[in-house]
C-alpha cells in the first residue's frame, strides 16, 4: 500500500478551503492508501507564537481533522513535535542543502518581502523540514496545490542527492498527488484569489463560524454595482461568489443566479442570502462534529497518543536505517 503524507500547519482555525481543497479528499484517501496526516506545530515556530496559542492551535487542527471524517484507526494523525525522529532527520537533511538553492526557493522570497524584520534560518531552511516530514515515512504521494510543487521537488532533490552521497537506494522521489480530476476552487471572501488565512478573518469562512457569523461574512462579501449588459462577463469578486456557489450550492440554484445576472437582473442580496444559507448547511455537520468532539479532552488524547505512537514507529525506523547509512552507527 502507498504511503501518503500531508499536514496542515497550526497557525489558527480551518476554513472552507482546508476542507474542500484537502480535508474531503483525505478522508477518501484513508480507506485506499497507507496515510499520515500531521499538524505541523515545528513549521509555526517560524512565526514565534505563544505557547497558549500554539497549544490552542494545535488542539483546533486536532478537532477539526475528527470533525472532518479523519478516522485514527485508518490513518495516522499526529502531531509534529510528538515526532523527534522529525527534527533529527531534519539536522541530517540540512547537512545536504545549499544555501543557493534555499535562497532561491520562491517561497522564502515571498516570506522575505513580506516580513523582512523576521527572515529567520526556519524560514530558509522551511524546505528542508517539509522534506523530511515526507522522507522520514517514505511518502511517495503528497497532496498539494500548485504552489506547493517547488517544494515537492526540491524534496526530490535531497532524497536523491542523499542516495548518491551514500551510494544507496534508499530514499524514493515523491510526487504531488490528487485524489481526483475535480480540483476543487475554493475562493476568498475578498474579492481576490482563493481563501486564506492572510488575507484576514472576513476572507475566511471557518469550519467552526457559528450560523450567524457566517451569514454576516457572505453578506459583507465584495461585488459590484451589478451587470450593465447581457452575458457581460463577471468580475473577479462576484465570480468568485458563484464559485463558492458551485462548491455548497444545487446546480439548479446556480442556474437560476447565473440566469439573472446574465439576464441583469440579479439582485446580489438575494443572491448572498441564497448562499449564506446554503453554506450553513453545508457545513452544519462538520459544526456539529467540532462542537461535540472539542467537549471530549480524554478522547482528543487518547487520538493524539495512538497517532504519536504510530507516527514514531514509522520515523523510528527511518531513523535507525539513516544513521547506519550516514555512519553515525558505532562499531566499537
Amino acid at each position: 500500500m502507498e504511503t501518503v503524507v500531508s499536514g496542515i500547519r497550526s497557525t489558527g482555525k480551518l476554513h472552507l478551503g482546508n476542507y474542500y481543497g484537502a480535508l474531503s479528499n483525505f478522508v477518501k484517501m484513508q480507506d485506499e492508501y497507507n496515510c499520515f496526516f500531521f499538524i505541523a506545530d515545528l513549521h509555526s515556530l517560524t512565526t514565534h507564537p505563544t505557547p497558549q496559542d500554539l497549544n490552542s492551535m494545535v488542539r483546533n487542527v486536532v478537532v477539526e481533522y475528527l470533525a472532518a471524517g479523519l478516522d485514527p484507526e485508518k490513518s495516522t494523525i499526529y502531531v509534529q513535535s510528538d515526532v523527534p525522529e522529525v527534527a533529527e532527520l531534519y539536522l541530517y537533511m540540512n547537512m545536504n542543502a545549499y544555501l543557493g538553492e534555499l535562497e532561491r526557493a520562491t517561497s522564502f522570497k515571498d516570506k522575505v518581502r513580506a516580513n523582512p524584520n523576521n527572515v529567520n534560518a526556519g524560514l530558509l531552511t522551511y524546505p528542508v523540514l517539509m522534506a523530511c516530514d515526507i522522507l522520514i515515512h517514505h511518502g511517495v504521494k503528497v497532496p498539494v496545490g500548485k504552489d506547493q510543487e517547488q517544494h515537492l521537488e526540491m524534496t526530490r532533490t535531497f532524497g536523491n542527492r542523499f542516495n548518491r552521497l551514500y551510494d544507496v537506494d534508499y530514499f524514493k522521489e515523491a510526487f504531488a498527488f490528487t485524489y481526483t480530476d475535480k480540483l476543487v476552487k475554493v475562493p476568498g471572501l475578498s474579492g481576490q484569489g482563493k481563501m486564506g488565512k492572510s488575507n484576514g478573518d472576513a476572507d475566511c469562512i471557518y469550519l467552526s463560524d457559528t450560523e450567524d457569523a457566517i451569514r454576516k461574512k457572505i453578506m459583507r462579501a465584495v461585488t459590484d454595482a451589478g451587470p450593465t449588459e447581457m452575458n457581460q462577463a463577471k468580475p473577479e469578486a462576484v465570480q468568485n461568489l458563484f464559485d463558492l456557489m458551485n462548491v455548497v450550492s444545487t446546480a439548479d440554484t446556480v442556474e437560476h443566479f447565473d440566469s439573472l445576472y446574465n439576464k441583469c437582473e440579479i439582485r446580489y442580496g438575494d443572491f448572498k442570502k441564497q448562499l449564506a444559507e446554503d453554506m450553513v448547511l453545508a457545513t452544519a455537520d462538520v459544526r456539529s462534529r467540532i462542537d461535540s468532539i472539542s467537549k471530549d479532552d480524554e478522547y482528543i488524547k487518547k487520538v493524539v497518543k495512538l497517532g504519536a505512537e504510530k507516527a514514531s514507529a514509522s520515523a523510528q525506523k527511518t531513523i535507525k536505517e539513516v544513521r547506519e547509512i550516514i555512519g553515525l552507527k558505532r562499531l566499537f
